[in-house]
């Protein structure tokens, strides 16, 4: 797997796999082989990146064994299979918003953009009340309830510092780093669409080609530095 053409080859045939299984109704299948894009991204890091991040590395262990998990969740109780994996995603925002905010002067940051703070701020409360009152009915468990809201408080941050060191520095990597958090976070909405709403396989295949892109451009910012640029353009 030294070869990153190799890897691609092998995440673009499970993408493939996953739209025909998906598409054939083996939906156990198409999760399964969908949870294994984000691992094979993360591999690819490992083996082709060379200057390696603590943090940007624990976002990506801890996000693709979230996303192994599935695998074993006929193993262990629906809760304790819901706790693990939303918690291991939490702490994986955590980490990628610390690799974001990395020598980002918050002082600096407040005085400048304090408007575009507070518009965030709103914005974020607003998204995480809609995306609350969808899913409250479906838990049954007061914890529940509350591991759904830092989960989604954590996302949401991710997307906020992301917005902010572009705004900041205006470079290609933290343009990266805000292209794959808006990804992210549109995929999520979407999942919640999908689980609480309505089961649609358009959902199915916007939310796996949102990781996807997301990831990308996760996997392409680790091989940049931050350098100020005028305009970034795709």
């Amino acid at each position: 797997m030294r070869n990153p053409k190799i890897l691609a080859v092998v995440i673009g045939a499970i993408y493939v796999l996953f739209l025909h299984f998906l598409y054939s109704n083996n939906i156990p299948y198409a999760q399964n082989t969908s949870a294994l894009i984000i691992p094979l991204i993360a591999l690819a890091y490992f083996c082709h990146v060379d200057k390696k991040s603590v943090f940007f590395t624990l976002f990506l262990m801890l996000y693709s064994l979230s996303e192994l998990l599935g695998f074993f969740y006929h193993l262990m109780p629906e809760s304790l299979d819901y706790i693990v994996g939303n918690g291991l995603y939490v702490l994986a925002f955590v980490a990628l918003t610390i690799e974001i905010s990395r020598n980002l002067s918050l002082i600096h940051i407040i005085k400048k953009y304090w408007f575009s703070i507070i518009i965030l701020i709103l914005l974020n409360c607003y998204i995480t009340y809609i995306l609350i009152e969808v899913v409250y009915p479906e838990f049954y468990l007061e914890f529940e309830y509350f591991l759904e809201l830092i989960y989604d408080i954590s996302m949401l941050m991710v997307l906020s510092f992301a917005l902010l060191k572009y705004l900041n520095s205006g470079s290609e990597k933290a343009f990266y780093f805000l292209v794959g958090a808006i990804c992210i976070v549109f995929s999520d909405v979407l999942n919640v669409a999908y689980l609480y709403v309505s089961k649609q396989k358009v959902f199915s295949v916007l939310i796996v080609s949102l990781d996807l892109i997301g990831f990308y451009f996760f996997y392409a910012q680790a091989k940049l530095r931050y350098r100020k640029k005028k305009e970034v353009m795709f």
